[in-house]
């Protein structure tokens, strides 16, 4: 048996590792992440239009609603009225003159060309829209 006798034992050194400023850095940084997290975008935003009710009469909201189709032979309508591609700006800027809320649907056809939608999306941003919804068949048929 050994036993330890001598002067106070200052000259004996502490091989244990200090962990506690290592669990204090790693508790912050997991504060941070947790802060982060709810903050990053998951996707993209889109619009959708409530579907309409049959056998009900429109309300004010539904018709101030503004649709742009996109016909599969290229041919532009607002509210099912027909219009020219180079007089689309004017005629939604003229819409939306006298609106807070600057909000459009587009409904493309499925047979065209995404690059006529976005063409389409673009001159209605370069009209002041703020936001652009995407209609698809499942919205059309009301599900």
């Amino acid at each position: 048996m050994s036993m330890a006798v001598g002067g106070g034992g200052s000259d004996k050194t502490k091989c244990d590792m200090n962990v506690t400023p290592l669990i204090d850095v790693l508790l912050v940084l997991l504060i941070i992440f947790m802060v982060i997290a709810p903050i990053t975008p998951k996707g993209l935003n889109a619009l959708v239009p409530l579907p309409a009710q049959p056998n009900q009469p429109q309300s004010l909201a539904d018709q101030r609603t503004v649709v742009i189709q996109v016909n599969k032979g290229g041919s532009i309508m607002i509210n099912s009225e027909p219009i020219e591609e180079s007089r689309l700006g004017a005629r939604l800027e003229d819409i939306f003159k006298t609106r807070n809320e600057r909000v459009i649907f587009v409904d493309g056809d499925p047979d065209l060309m995404y690059q006529n939608v976005a063409r389409v999306i673009d001159i209605a941003h370069g009209a002041g829209i703020d936001k652009v919804g995407l209609m698809t068949e499942k919205i059309k048929a009301g599900q």
